[in-house]
Formats: C-alpha cells, sequence, structure tokens
C-alpha cells in the first residue's frame, strides 16, 4: 500500500522532495573567482627584453644644453616656498653660482591673481619672472592672421618670463591665468639689486647668462650638439669634421621584484584535491594577484614607473578639465613617431568618449585580444585601471582627476620597453619562480613566489602624458549646460 504522508502545508507528499534528493546529487563547482583580476593589457602590449646580470644600461648620446624643469615649490601655510638649488631646473638660470641664486631667491614675492588676469601683455615689457606655485596659466600669441593662438598651458611648478629679466625686448607672447593662481615672482629691479650687492655679482651672472646663449645656438631642439654637416652641389667645399658624444653616466635599470610565500596544509592538498587541485588553485590566485600589482608599479613605481618617468617636456594638461579629442591631438603631437597606445583608466576613457559625443565625433572601435576598445586616430586607448584617481571624496575614488599616457614601444623603435630575466631558478613563468621552501612541524608547507621585472624608456619623447583629466563632467542635452558627476552647478 502507497503511503501517504502529510506536509506542513496541507498538501500530500506524493514523492521524495527535490530537497533531501539534492543530498544524492553531485555539485558541479567552478574554480575560485577573484574580482579584482584585469586584463592587464600593458604586460600584454609592452615588448620585454631579456636583462643578464638584473641590469640594463640605457646610452644615450650627451645632451648639452640642459632641459626646463618644473621647480618644486612647497606651500607651507598657504605661503610657497623655494629652495636656491631649485632655481637651476631654470635653463637660463643653470649656470649661475650658488650664492647668486642664493640672494634672487630672497628676493621672490608671493603674488595672488584671480582668474582672467594678463600678466605678460605681447608687445610690451614684462620685467617679471614668474613660477607657477599654485593654478593654471595661458600662453597665447597673434597669428599671422592676426587672432590670439593658444601656443602652450602652463601649471603647478611651471614658469615664464625668465628672458624677459635678460632682455629689452618686447614679450612676443600673452600669458593670462585661466585660473585663480599663487605665484613666486623676481622683478628685473630686485634681480638688479642682488647683482649690485657684492661688485663681481654682475659679471659672474652676465658670462654665464652669455655661456648659456652661445650654447643654445650650437645644439638642436633635443638639447643635442649640432652634427656638423655640408649639402650642395659646389666644388672645393672643406668637409666639416664631426663626432657624436654620449652620455658619460647613462641609467640603468636594476630589476624590481614582487615576493610572496603561500602556505598549503599538507592535509588540505592531500584529501581535497578533487574536482580542482588545492595547491594549484592557491598558486593560481597568487599569481593574479602578484601580476596586477606588476603592472600598478610598472605605472606607479617612482623609480621607473611610467608615470614618474615622463620628461618635463612631455607632460601637458588639459584644457578644461574634461579630456577632449584636442588634447589627445596635442598627445600625438609630442609622440609622433610611431605611437603605440593611449593609456587611460576607465574613468577617463568614459569622459573621453561623452566629449566626442557631446561634439558629434564618435571615436571608432577595434577588437583588442576579443575585446573592443576605442581608437583615436587609429590609435588604440587601452584601458587600465592603475593609472590612479586623484579625489577630493575620499569615500569614492572612482572620481576626481587621472592621467592618460601615450607611449612608443620597443627597442627598434627607440621607445618603451619591460624588462625582465628569464631562466630563472624555479622559473614556472617568464622571470616568475616558484620555490618550496619547506614543512613546518604543523604540517604546512610554504612556496616562495617571485617575479623580477621593470621598464626603461629608452628617448624622451617615446612616452607623454595629459594631466589634470577631470572625469566627472557631463552633458545635458537639452539645456546645454555641463553637469559634474553630483549634477552639481553648471560650468
Amino acid at each position: 500500500m502507497t503511503k501517504v504522508v502529510l506536509m506542513s502545508d496541507n498538501l500530500l507528499q506524493r514523492s521524495v522532495t527535490t530537497a533531501v534528493a539534492r543530498n544524492l546529487a553531485n555539485t558541479t563547482k567552478t574554480s575560485p573567482k577573484m574580482m579584482s583580476i584585469t586584463p592587464r593589457w600593458l604586460l600584454s602590449l609592452l615588448p620585454w627584453v631579456h636583462v643578464e646580470g638584473g641590469t640594463y644600461r640605457v646610452n644615450r648620446t650627451k645632451v648639452e644644453l640642459s632641459k626646463a624643469e618644473r621647480i618644486a615649490v612647497e606651500l607651507l601655510n598657504g605661503d610657497p616656498t623655494l629652495s636656491p638649488d631649485s632655481l637651476r631646473s631654470v635653463p637660463l638660470f643653470s649656470g649661475l653660482p650658488t650664492a647668486i641664486t642664493s640672494r634672487m631667491t630672497t628676493r621672490f614675492r608671493t603674488e595672488q591673481v584671480s582668474m582672467g588676469n594678463k600678466l605678460v601683455v605681447e608687445g610690451e615689457d614684462g620685467n617679471k619672472f614668474f613660477i607657477i606655485a599654485q593654478g593654471q596659466v595661458e600662453v597665447l600669441s597673434k597669428g599671422v592672421h592676426g587672432s590670439d593662438l593658444r601656443i602652450a598651458l602652463l601649471t603647478d611648478g611651471e614658469f615664464f618670463g625668465e628672458t624677459d629679466l635678460v632682455s629689452d625686448k618686447p614679450s612676443d607672447v600673452t600669458i593670462r591665468t585661466l585660473t585663480p593662481c599663487i605665484f613666486l615672482s623676481l622683478s628685473r629691479r630686485d634681480l638688479d639689486a642682488v647683482l649690485r650687492e657684492i661688485p663681481n655679482f654682475n659679471e659672474d651672472f652676465e658670462r654665464a647668462i652669455a655661456e648659456h646663449l652661445e650654447l643654445k645656438s650650437a645644439v638642436n631642439r633635443y638639447g643635442e650638439r649640432n652634427i656638423d654637416l655640408v649639402s650642395g652641389f659646389a666644388e672645393n667645399v672643406e668637409i666639416p669634421e664631426t663626432f657624436v658624444d654620449y652620455s658619460p653616466s647613462p641609467r640603468e635599470y636594476s630589476l624590481s621584484s614582487v615576493q610572496t610565500v603561500v602556505r598549503v596544509h599538507t592535509r588540505v592538498s592531500d584529501l581535497y584535491n578533487g574536482p580542482y587541485n588545492q595547491l594549484e588553485e592557491q598558486m593560481r590566485l597568487t599569481i593574479e594577484g602578484i601580476k596586477e600589482r606588476q603592472e600598478w608599479e610598472l605605472i606607479n613605481n617612482k623609480k621607473f614607473g611610467l608615470i614618474h618617468s615622463v620628461d618635463p617636456a612631455m607632460r601637458i594638461s588639459t584644457r578644461y578639465g574634461a579630456p577632449t579629442p584636442d588634447d589627445l591631438d596635442e598627445l600625438l603631437a609630442l609622440v609622433w613617431k610611431k605611437p603605440a597606445f593611449f593609456l587611460a583608466h576607465p574613468k577617463a576613457i568614459a569622459a573621453f568618449e561623452r566629449e566626442c559625443t557631446w561634439r558629434g565625433v564618435p571615436p571608432v572601435t577595434m577588437n583588442l585580444f576579443g575585446t573592443p576598445v576605442i581608437l583615436w586616430r587609429g590609435v588604440p586607448i587601452v584601458p587600465c585601471d592603475k593609472l590612479e584617481m586623484k579625489s577630493r571624496y575620499q569615500s569614492n575614488q572612482w572620481f576626481g582627476t587621472t592621467s592618460i599616457l601615450l607611449l612608443r614601444i620597443g627597442e627598434a623603435d627607440q621607445g618603451v620597453v619591460g624588462l625582465h630575466q628569464l631562466g630563472i631558478p624555479g622559473e614556472i613563468m617568464p622571470s616568475l619562480s616558484a620555490r618550496l621552501m619547506g614543512l613546518d612541524s604543523l604540517g604546512v608547507a610554504s612556496y616562495l613566489l617571485t617575479t623580477y621585472f621593470s621598464a626603461a624608456v629608452l628617448t624622451d619623447d617615446a612616452l607623454a602624458v595629459l594631466e589634470n583629466v577631470e572625469v566627472g563632467y557631463y552633458h545635458d542635452y537639452e539645456s546645454g549646460v555641463t553637469k559634474g558627476f553630483e549634477g552639481g552647478l553648471g560650468i
């Protein structure tokens, strides 16, 4: 006779329930998933160079004329301070004696200027040297058609007007503040007062300036001495003699490392290895974490990271905050010799796409390793979340400002290369090793995982950066107003 069981919901149970039947069934399982794994396209796109002995030396031609560097200005309670050595970042002052630069720094004055003010006017005498402690200015010049053309944007640490101190010629540019700014300024009157303090100061100053101007006329725009050549059809022309000098102190890159120890209890690895091997899964997930940190280091490490390796002349700022097609065109004009790819935070790419949509020029896409990415002027814009976001909103690090990089890659093209060493002991991947360290008294096995790597920029024009990229602007297509990410005030 069939037994009928009364169920709790007053229905008759006519068969075994699915809840208890599941106890007899096999469960299909997945391998462990980890949200922090990213595509890591930078690791795939960089050409990797085998480095013997753990050191890579980049030999370059000798740079005779130092390039302009950003001046380190510290704000203490809102007041900018300047060290005497920092004035040597200005090529015109790089040969001055320390006694002069020390006295010059004491004569700088602090100026706070509101947005939209002209500091230098084209055709007029400037007679003042400015260092930007905080803010942004634009450099304008009259074109051949009489219109004001923006030829540069300058921001924190950059400077202008140094030639006005040593020349009586009127300025050939107009410089206007784009934001409220704080400057350190030195007038010609204050400089003359410094040079009168000690009798030989004026002679030393004029000699250093003259030597700089003479050297400037003998080098190319990269600061390298010109190679003497002769061309033409004339006969009986003396052929010049020349040679190419090398830098006496080439930069060397030592391989950095990322290491960790994976610990797995032997009881776990002995008994619980089906359907997934416990040791293999522990190793796999740890290696994913190592690779994520490796890519972060390649971008942000202060010794060799790409962000910190950009030459000052290859740094530009956005015109209006949001990344526009004009800004990326400026990057392409800097890295114009075979640019390989842009590298940008996903939020920066989204902000750029919004600007393209606003202008009616949506970028095309291509497949990169099976994933669609957008192109600008035929150059892929590769997403990477390791480009850090600077935000005043501590609770949300996905809004604020970031940077966009543009790279040329490869040794043959004097670009950016990754560095590693192959054939290391215990190697399980290129330049990544796993070594058994032993068992402890509790039966826990320890494995040392290590990867060795670095990156090198072979020439300064292989890498450029767009700074101060604001990612929080959105367009209101009905009213024509641009809004912040919180839907705040229109700008």
